[in-house]
């Protein structure tokens, strides 16, 4: 069994017990969000699709960590003016584990 869910902009194929890394969301670690954006169950060869949400299902999750994904640096420049500027960004992420599919 496994769902595709939207988080954070984004699309993730999940099964239970998966480990994946979203945006970061509101929530204690060790407690459980639910992820109600469902655009997709498939349960023992038969396939739900949603138009767009699969109806009543969900896809409970537990908060393992909040942390920050690795630097990035920006470094924007104009050739021959001088002109230089350097910056760098750590985007927030949140680690979860999902714990079961309810469609």
């Amino acid at each position: 069994m496994y769902a595709v869910v939207e988080t954070g902009g984004k699309q993730y194929r999940v099964a239970e017990g998966d480990i994946i890394t979203v945006e970061k969301l509101d929530g204690e670690v060790g407690n459980n969000v639910e992820l109600g954006k469902v655009l997709l169950v498939a349960k023992d060869g038969q396939v739900q699709v949603g138009k767009p949400l699969v109806e009543g299902a969900k896809v409970v999750a537990r908060v393992l960590r909040h942390d920050k994904a690795k630097k990035i640096l920006v470094f924007h420049y104009k050739a021959k003016k001088n002109i230089r500027k350097r910056y760098g960004h750590r985007q927030p992420f949140t680690r979860l584990q999902v714990e079961k599919i309810e469609a």
